[in-house]
């Protein structure tokens, strides 16, 4: 049986994030790029993002009986074979995963611009994202 105090936590943490994200996608890219501060925020910030997500997946997967993941990826194909997420929203997550994994994983070769479209493009994600893990409250 699945806790909603879990979810209401990570959801909590996850709007924190999006939040301070939405509050660094209004800086240009000029005023991103000179800004370390600004740019180490936002990585910090989506992978926190992120990691919520996939520990909501994994609580709920694991509490509901959906089946065995090893990785955050098999999270995605869980949620999908149960029809909680959609074909397009699934392969957004698959590439959120991705991103996340740069970020922590390759961080001396990230490139800012792309870190700064992902800022641009990726909170309405979270969001739709949140909202699937929102419907267990």
């Amino acid at each position: 049986m699945t806790r909603p105090e879990v979810l209401r936590r990570r959801l909590a943490h996850l709007e924190a994030c999006l939040r301070v994200l939405r509050g660094l996608a209004r800086s240009t890219p000029e005023e991103f790029l000179a800004n370390p501060e600004r740019y180490g925020a936002t990585e910090r910030f989506l992978q926190l993002s992120i990691e919520a997500i996939s520990d909501m997946a994994a609580h709920l997967a694991a509490d509901e009986n959906w089946g065995s993941f090893e990785r955050a990826r098999d999270l995605v194909y869980i949620f999908r074979a149960w029809g909680l997420v959609g074909e397009a929203l699934a392969e957004r997550w698959l590439r959120m995963i991705g991103f996340r994994n740069l970020l922590v994983r390759e961080y001396l070769e990230i490139d800012r611009r792309r870190v700064y479209g992902v800022l641009q493009e990726n909170p309405d994600d979270l969001e739709a994202l949140s909202r699937v893990f929102a419907r267990f409250l």
